[in-house]
């Protein structure tokens, strides 16, 4: 009966949010918890410096500052004790002349094997277990980004194309579309970045399957059975800067500060307003001869109740992070979490970038 119970309100969860067809906060909300250990060890405050095949997800102008053939970029990570599995994968095609750079960009973020009891119980009240099978809950991302460089004070310009595909198991499946645009500029020591999400209301609509025999158990536990629908995610907008100091050949440091600006009401961030909230992130990394590189940056502010429940807190992220270049391989290790500095558990989170070029001989 508990695992019965559990399977209807994670359905019921997930389903009956899915099924109000308007802009709802946290929509599409699994493209906000960000790509590559390096920008993860950083606080997510990457908008404005990132200049690899990550770009593709941060900033698709960054796309330019690829340098080699070509660019692969992956990542696993696991949230809540290993129950989320967070996957990513992205390769950039710059062109021959580097005047103009492609990319594709793929995530998938999913719980597996959730435990589907809705038959566990016989109609004549015997349980039997080999009625138990299993399902999954994901949610996938395919993004398509161009990017290239303008003749106007060192700007570059980029944008995606994104295919949003969420899963219920057979129970429900949707399918989004949305577009990105990106731009940074280089002055001196700083860079500037913006990056305009979900610009045209980014929508998935939603279609649900259900038996006969499921349809029956959902009407007899109360549960409500979805009708098609679809759902909105609205425009954010993410602006940044950030500073390069060279302190000699061998010692230097970036300092990036990013505000993201969200258009969906009232959000438990910094600066809290209704319709428009902002979240700030800080991040750091200091590297030695572009060969090892050390990271740390903060996020995440949020508004709560101290332990006694008497006074309101200030709460953050905190991030920690270390890079190694080695020839054309770069390994990043980040060590954070999707909550605060004392709510949730940490992940340690690895990603990989390649560097391919094709032989000169």
């Amino acid at each position: 009966m508990i695992f019965r119970s559990l399977i209807l309100f994670t359905l019921g969860c997930l389903l009956t949010t899915a099924a109000m067809g308007q802009a709802r906060k946290y929509s599409n909300e699994f493209l906000a918890i960000g790509v590559s250990a390096r920008a993860l060890g950083m606080g997510n405050a990457t908008v404005a410096s990132v200049a690899d095949v990550t770009a593709g997800y941060w900033n698709p102008a960054g796309l330019t500052q690829v340098n080699s053939d070509f660019q692969v970029g992956l990542m696993h990570s696991e949230y809540f004790a290993g129950i989320a599995k967070y996957d990513y994968g992205s390769i950039a095609l710059p062109s021959k002349k580097k005047d103009r750079t492609i990319g594709l960009s793929m995530i998938r973020f999913a719980v597996d094997d959730i435990p589907n009891t809705l038959f566990l119980i016989e109609p004549d009240g015997t349980i039997n277990y080999d009625n138990v099978t299993s399902f999954s809950v994901a949610d996938y991302a395919f993004m398509f980004s161009y990017a290239q460089p303008i003749e106007w004070n060192n700007l570059q310009i980029g944008g995606n194309v994104k295919v949003i595909h969420r899963t219920a198991g057979g129970f429900a499946n949707a399918w989004g579309f949305g577009i990105d645009l990106g731009a940074q500029m280089e002055k001196g020591d700083w860079r500037f970045g913006l990056m305009a999400r979900d610009i045209t209301t980014t929508f998935n609509a939603w279609s649900f399957n259900f038996t006969e025999e499921e349809e029956a158990i959902f009407a007899v536990t109360n549960n409500v059975i979805p009708e098609n629908s679809y759902e909105l995610t609205l425009p954010r907008v993410i602006g940044g800067a950030a500073y390069h100091k060279q302190f000699n050949e061998q010692f230097g440091l970036m300092a990036e500060l990013n505000l993201e600006f969200t258009t969906d009401g009232r959000r438990n961030v910094l600066i809290s307003a209704n319709p428009f909230s902002i979240d700030p992130r800080l991040g750091l990394e200091f590297d030695y001869n572009q060969f090892i590189f050390l990271r740390t940056g903060i996020g995440n502010f949020q508004r709560a109740l101290s332990e006694t429940g008497t006074e309101e807190i200030t709460t953050f992220q905190p991030n920690l992070g270390v890079g190694l270049k080695i020839k054309n391989i770069m390994i990043d290790y980040a060590y954070t979490d999707i909550g605060n500095q004392s709510q949730a558990l940490y992940s340690h989170v690895f990603s990989l970038r390649l560097d391919f070029n094709r032989s000169t001989q």
